[in-house]
């Protein structure tokens, strides 16, 4: 059997994963690491500690499998880290995708009239969300990096960039399609850097990677790191590598992502839908030279709005008392959660929302807090599939993935909220799965990626059971809420 190891280097923690040739998990390890908040709206990460625990968990499973042939990373997307190319240190915290700070600078650049001419070229929105503001931000505002920059001393990347330079020693800096694509600096249709969107970021290109396929050859790993030199061959972003790991290659197939954040992925082949519903056009995956496009939509905040309960008030000690808390009420008795902790994505885009609990009385207790949270993930989520409607798209089913995935009751509940049946394959894995079909193309032990996602099988479908009366009227609850909140 030819193994290949997965890193999937996420929001709260870093793992990694070996599966074998037919996609069965053989070992796996995880850590989390801090979250940092310097100030309201910013989150941050210590680059060194994402290096620390992905290190640490990778040599974790070398060690217990042994022969590995190939490695494929998928990363947390729109992080940004910049670093010193002689010694390879971060000049400053890496700043999160959820982070706001550089809220004011899109709305300057919107009220500039640069919106329809950003989102023409690159697909995504003016927001904080994505790289490219944030690269502007380190470059303004760390001393003496722009000069640095311009002396080519600096070098810029997404998560899985700074890893890749890392593990080779400073021999690769290079990036693929699907990250590049979540920059604000990246034209879809040229599939490349586009120098209007640098001139306007005011991002020089030296501090660029190359850009590759999904499937490439990204180098070799130092020796001394894992005990052999392992090619890198396959590269996503964390939502890409799960559409690819749910086997969602024809045109129409929709899966949905439940980790810190919730982000929904449909295919759409070759083709470069405009959303007029403020759903993003990005990249699904690169394949020799061959882009296929998706339609996304975004969520900030699903899993980590549980893991809030668990950390920040102390309502559950796991996760997974949720699902009992919940099914232990009829209803969820009028209390609504709308978890804007970092403003709201699609399809609000409104990053100065701020989360808020409506319909709390003096019975108000953890289940319904519990309840009120996993409520809000299913909500959010028919948002997005509202508006891929408007947008000419109706998913008949949807396949979900990531940690929240696991929770039955949750998924009967997101089934109720679209409308139609809910698929949770048997291995949730899928983003690090996805990144492991990557590999295995790049290393040739897949001639194609259909034949690697043979592996695919179904653990289980939920089917909707709601009335439509009912439905409508959590809906009208919740959008009552959002009113609220939104503006």
């Amino acid at each position: 059997m030819r193994n290949l190891l997965a890193i999937d280097q996420g929001t709260t923690s870093s793992r990694a994963i070996i599966f074998s040739e037919a996609g069965a998990i053989l070992a796996t390890a995880q850590k989390e690491f801090r979250q940092i908040f310097p100030k309201p709206g910013w989150v941050e990460h210590d680059a060194e500690e994402i290096w620390s625990t992905t290190v640490e968990v990778t040599r974790e499973v070398v060690e217990k499998v042994g022969d590995v042939v190939a490695l494929g990373i998928t990363n947390q997307r729109e992080t940004a880290v910049m670093w010193d190319r002689a010694t390879g240190e971060p000049i400053a915290n890496a700043i999160v995708w959820q982070d706001r700070r550089t809220a004011g600078v899109c709305q300057g650049l919107r009220d500039g009239g640069h919106l329809a001419t950003v989102t023409a070229k690159t697909g995504l929105l003016l927001d904080p969300y994505f790289s490219g503001t944030k690269i502007t931000w380190l470059l303004d505002n760390v001393d003496g990096a722009r000069a640095r920059a311009k002396n080519g001393e600096l070098a810029f990347g997404t998560i899985d960039t700074f890893l890749i330079w890392r593990l080779t020693g400073g021999k690769v800096h290079a990036t693929d399609a699907t990250n590049a694509s979540r920059t604000l600096l990246f034209d879809l249709e040229k599939q490349d850097w586009d120098e209007d969107m640098l001139e306007l970021f005011s991002v020089p290109r030296s501090v660029l990677p190359e850009v590759k396929n999904s499937a490439d050859d990204f180098g070799v790993t130092k020796k001394e790191l894992l005990g052999s030199e392992i090619p890198i061959h396959g590269v996503a972003g964390d939502q890409q590598a799960a559409l690819v790991g749910q086997a969602c290659f024809t045109t129409g197939m929709t899966k949905s992502t439940y980790g810190t954040g919730c982000f929904a992925l449909t295919n759409t082949g070759d083709q470069l839908l405009k959303s007029e519903h403020k759903l993003l056009t990005t990249m699904a995956y690169r394949l020799n030279g061959k882009p296929t496009f998706a339609l996304e939509g975004s969520i900030f905040i699903a899993g980590a709005a549980v893991q809030w309960l668990r950390d920040s008030l102390g309502v559950v000690q796991s996760s997974a008392e949720t699902e009992d808390l919940a099914k232990s009420l009829p209803d969820n008795r009028g209390v609504y959660l709308v978890p804007a902790f970092t403003g709201l994505g699609a399809p609000h885009w409104d990053a100065d929302a701020r989360g808020a609990i409506f319909g709390i009385t003096r019975e108000t207790g953890p289940a319904e807090l519990a309840r009120a949270t996993l409520e809000s993930l299913t909500y959010q989520t028919h948002d997005l599939f509202e508006a891929m409607a408007r947008d000419g798209i109706a998913p008949t089913t949807i396949r979900v993935d990531g940690g929240a995935a696991k929770n039955d009751w949750l998924m009967q509940f997101l089934a109720d909220m679209l409308g139609i049946p809910v698929e949770r394959p048997t291995n949730v894995e899928t983003t690090a799965m996805g990144a492991a079909f990557l590999a295995g193309l790049g290393a040739g032990i897949y001639p194609d990626l259909e034949t690697a996602a043979a592996t695919w099988k179904s653990d289980a479908i939920f089917k909707p059971a709601m009335t439509d009366d009912v439905r409508s009227q959590l809906l009208e609850g919740w959008q009552d809420a959002v009113r609220r909140v939104v503006g």
